[in-house]
């Protein structure tokens, strides 16, 4: 896998002459920010050999490249999920690639399910730790040293200054951030009603099916993360709605310019 990720990294900078400083990773119905970057260059998965293609509406299929409030980004439009049929090393193949391009810190966003009760629809939430339900891990087999250590310390996930100016960014512009625990589950169901319950008792604030991985990657090659959710969703009541996809992506669609105006803040300081 490491040599796949290092054939793809010299084939992006071939046809790119680009050093990004920041990856990002935009979850469902959030690939509109890249409308907030100055674009130099744009790369489709489908012509990035070895590269997966991402097969979930709501998410585009595209590595962009350019600067976002002066900063040189790549920033993926579109992820890839353990439950589309993919493998974790294939889930986390994006991330060594951008390490491998040059970025000194991963952002990633998601669209999320609530269940903490002081959450709303339409809320942010700063990721400041995760557990993985996910029944496994992207570093299953054997380590590659050179990316790092075969047991890596997560005690700290996600960055906590990064965590800090986030949020005096966020209250600045008035809005409602929370920071709070992300539960990863594969999907792509939505829970159950016991499940959202479970969640909640064990110290989640909101649920998803992505985002870890990409975490673990990272962190195990030294990257800082800034992780941030939209709650597009609750779960956890005994009268719970009808939860579709559609109706994830418009709430999606409504609150990321919230998080975009965070995250382009956050990448300037």
């Amino acid at each position: 896998m490491l040599e796949k990720v290092k054939t793809i990294a010299e084939h992006i900078k071939k046809t790119v002459s680009f050093n990004p400083e920041v990856g990002i990773i935009l979850g469902s119905g959030l690939g509109g920010l890249v409308k907030e970057i100055e674009v130099t260059k744009e790369l489709n998965y489908a012509d990035i050999p070895g590269f997966p293609v991402s097969t979930v509406k709501g998410h585009g299929s595209k590595l962009i490249f350019g600067k976002l409030n002066g900063v040189n980004v790549v920033a993926m439009q579109g992820r890839f999920h353990y439950y589309e049929g993919y493998s974790m090393q294939e889930v986390i193949l994006p991330v060594r690639v951008m390490k491998f391009l040059g970025i000194k810190t991963l952002i990633l966003s998601n669209a999320s399910g609530g269940v903490n009760p002081a959450y709303k629809v339409g809320d942010l939430m700063i990721l400041d730790d995760h557990i993985n339900l996910m029944g496994t891990n992207p570093l299953i087999g054997k380590n590659e040293d050179e990316l790092g250590p075969r047991f890596p310390d997560m005690g700290e996930p996600y960055d906590k200054t990064l965590i800090e100016k986030a949020k005096k960014i966020a209250t600045a512009h008035g809005f409602v951030c929370h920071t709070g625990v992300y539960a990863a589950v594969t999907g792509p169901t939505f829970e159950t009603r016991a499940e959202y319950k479970y969640i909640k008792y064990i110290g989640a604030d909101c649920v998803g099916m992505s985002t870890v991985p990409e975490n673990i990657a990272a962190r195990h090659m030294g990257l800082p993360v800034f992780a941030i959710s939209i709650i597009t969703d609750l779960g956890g009541s005994d009268h719970p709605e009808v939860i579709t996809h559609e109706e994830v992506l418009k709430v999606a669609n409504a609150a990321e310019q919230k998080m975009t105006v965070i995250i382009k803040e956050l990448i300037k300081e």
